[in-house]
């Protein structure tokens, strides 16, 4: 154990050279902002916030390493802050912050180890996470007490640095797309996955922001017919150690510890504040493309995991004031599963994350976020408060109430599963789609009860507060799980790659194989499983709510049955371009861009008030129906029977509200039969007053998927449909 002089002392090896003045300056802005000071002279004004810090030390770095310390004396409230002349943009930096180390109260100060900071706009260097990174001797022999021996070695050499950036950009000629909820299709994507393999993007950029600007990737994007684009933390990240260790890295970006600073290893264009100017770029882009940009942000928790974890930055600067920690202060609250929670009800965190937010927003010109684990920043002291601090300002913040807000709406922690239960201007994941949709196509629903709700907007989620059913994030596959083309190929998780003996990701797939585990030359399966995709993907874009699709979904991308790619910086985890060169993939393709523009095209399948299912007029119409395969309406008992069947009618001349001119919206009404069975299906169409004529649009069940079906039937006649197989009719008058 270290005694209280040496826990004080700083390492003799601290550089002696003078350095430039350090003026008192502003505790505002946080972070490092370049502006002009007294006299016109220009500088960098740093400011920390390290509430009960003895003292902080700004360190500066030349291009060699060199480190220069600087004293920050002034301190207001709370925020150590000063203004240092001739330091401008490029210019690397950290922070050494001062104070007790008594890990049994939670105070971790060591001004041993050099600190990101907080609000830092780039980053530049990777995290290694050799012992020296450790606030604690890591490797003292006695583990259940390794936390409370404070390491004194040295952590500049191997940690990255902050670099200061100037703002200096003008949005003007920007347009953002303002799609409206109800009229968005999001698109989850990996920006480094997404284009690490595309053919079209000069290989130099593959991989990076500037790629996913290139126009081959953005050409596929509208092609497709997706409004957003959703992008796998973007957020500095750093690799959890015991990947390192296997010679694994964190791919999907799970594990944050710059909220400020894009992730320099997506950069094409260098590391020193040049991957800001890059991502702009790439968001302009995208918005001339007519698509939003939509950031999956985790600020749950950080990379700096529990007590054992290395102090990278927010866990030195004030680790009490940042963290979550139980009773007994040495150990954290974790809900989020990853060693550490952010405590949001802590001023200065609530303060972090709007900032952030902001920032992206404001400087950065995104136009939403998808919050992972939304529910452990919804928590106040320890329970889910949906009038928590964190809610209850993003409600009132002029910026941030205007942009797209999505809310996975669960934690690890007791009582963190809140679907349904989040306030009305948030859209959340709706894992209960996922589940009763893959049930359904598998044959494993007892009813139809729950896939009605599900099918026409998840009403008994969100029909309360003024809640639309664009509150409905549909999904049937995401990053975590089985890609759509391994749901209908595995039945058992596959996860070795990972190295952790398969006992990761989830056990709860609700896939079916078609009769085989994994991939098989057997032409009869291959084409059951090609038909299950179509059926999963005609589902989810046909449904009422906001569809979000898997970036390959919609060429059959596989990942060999890995359920949980996350540390798969690999062909595993990137995107095949050479899929659509299969005629099976490349049908299945065609029908996704189908299915989309049929989507754009047709209101009656992009409501933005929930069904009534009552009379519309004088003939009894109900804008929302639903029938039997004998083609009678659903009653009651129909329910609750068991059934592999399901007829959906919805009616295009009953939609609520008006268009932009006051005009009444109204559009094509449709019929769609859902058959999970695993025989062909004689069903009858409903007749006079629904409908007629049906004009055949899509069905699955047909290996050409190229053109619409276009064949016309009688109301009242019946129609075959194949087995396990969707067809969608439109009604002819």
């Amino acid at each position: 154990m270290t005694s209280a002089a040496e826990q004080e002392a700083v390492p003799d090896h601290a550089p002696e050279r003078a350095g430039p003045p350090v003026w008192p300056g502003a505790p505002t802005p946080l972070g490092a902002r370049c502006r002009t000071g007294p006299d016109g002279v220009t500088g960098t004004n740093f400011a920390l916030w390290a509430g009960g810090a003895e003292a902080v030390e700004l360190c500066l770095f030349d291009p060699d390493g060199t480190e220069l310390r600087l004293p920050l004396t002034e301190l207001t409230h709370e925020i150590w802050h000063g203004f240092v002349p001739g330091v401008g943009a490029g210019q690397r930096y950290g922070y050494r912050v001062h104070g007790r180390w008594d890990p049994w109260t939670g105070a971790r100060w060591n001004p041993a180890k050099l600190l990101l900071d907080p609000y830092a706009r780039a980053v530049d260097g990777d995290f290694t996470l050799p012992p020296e990174v450790y606030g604690h001797v890591r490797d003292w022999p006695q583990q259940h007490v390794a936390d409370t021996v404070r390491d004194e070695r040295d952590s500049a050499p191997h940690v990255p640095k902050g670099v200061v950036v100037l703002d200096d950009d003008d949005w003007s000629d920007d347009r953002r797309p303002k799609t409206p909820w109800q009229d968005s299709v999001i698109y989850e994507l990996h920006v480094k996955g997404f284009t690490r393999l595309h053919p079209g993007i000069p290989e130099h950029l593959r991989g990076t922001y500037a790629g996913l600007a290139h126009p081959a990737a953005i050409e596929h994007l509208v092609r497709l017919g997706v409004t957003a684009v959703e992008l796998l933390p973007v957020h500095q990240f750093a690799h959890e150690d015991h990947l390192l260790r296997r010679g694994l890295r964190n791919h999907w970006g799970y594990n944050s510890i710059g909220y400020f600073a894009p992730h320099a290893d997506y950069s094409s264009s260098g590391t020193t504040g040049q991957q800001v100017g890059e991502f702009k770029r790439m968001v302009r882009a995208l918005h001339a493309a007519g698509i939003e940009v939509i950031l999956d942000v985790v600020y749950n928790h950080t990379a700096e995991a529990g007590e054992l974890g290395p102090t990278l930055s927010l866990k030195g600067v004030d680790n009490r004031g940042y963290y979550r920690l139980q009773s007994d202060a040495r150990r954290y609250a974790d809900y989020t599963g990853c060693g550490n929670t952010l405590h949001v009800v802590q001023p200065q965190v609530l303060r972090l994350i709007t900032d952030s937010l902001r920032y992206w927003v404001t400087e950065m010109g995104v136009d939403g976020f998808r919050f992972d684990l939304a529910a452990a920043l919804a928590r106040s002291m320890h329970d889910v408060d949906m009038l928590s601090p964190f809610l209850a300002v993003i409600a009132q913040d002029p910026v941030l109430r205007r942009v797209k807000l999505i809310a996975e709406p669960w934690d690890v922690g007791n009582g963190g599963y809140q679907v349904g239960a989040f306030p009305p201007l948030w859209t959340e994941w709706n894992d209960r789609y996922r589940d009763a949709v893959r049930d359904f196509w598998r044959g494993a629903l007892p009813d139809v009860r729950d896939l009605g709700y599900r099918l026409s907007g998840s009403s008994d989620l969100y029909a309360w507060g003024g809640r639309r059913p664009y509150a409905s994030v549909n999904f049937v596959t995401a990053h975590d799980g089985f890609t759509l083309r391994d749901l209908v190929t595995y039945e058992r998780k596959h996860n070795e790659a990972n190295g952790e003996g398969n006992r990761d990701g989830t056990h709860d797939n609700r896939s079916w194989n078609c009769g085989v585990e994994g991939e098989t030359d057997d032409p009869g399966i291959n084409a059951l499983r090609l038909r299950q995709q179509r059926n999963l993907l005609t589902t989810l874009l046909l449904s009422t709510g906001v569809p979000m699709l898997v970036a390959g979904d919609e060429m059959g991308r596989t990942q060999g049955g890995n359920n949980n790619a996350y540390c798969q910086d690999n062909a595993i985890g990137w995107l095949d371009w050479a899929l659509p060169d299969d005629p099976g993939r490349a049908q299945l393709l065609a029908l996704t861009r189908r299915l989309l523009a049929l989507r754009h095209d047709h209101p009656v399948l992009r409501r933005r008030a929930f069904f009534s299912g009552r009379p519309q007029g004088t003939d009894g119409l109900r804008d929302l129906a639903w029938f039997t395969a004998e083609g009678a309406e659903m009653t009651e008992p129909d329910w609750y029977a068991p059934t592999a069947t399901l007829g959906l009618y919805l009616s295009g001349r009953d939609i609520p509200g008006r268009d932009e001119r006051g005009e009444q919206i109204t559009d094509d009404s449709f019929l769609a039969v859902l058959h999970a069975g695993h025989r062909p299906l004689e069903f009858r169409l409903p007749g006079p007053p629904w409908a007629e004529t049906y004009e055949l649009v899509v069905d699955t069940g047909r290996e050409d998927q190229s053109a619409p079906p276009g064949t016309e039937h009688a109301g009242g006649g019946i129609i075959t449909v194949e087995a396990r197989s969707m067809v969608l009719l439109r009604v002819r008058t």
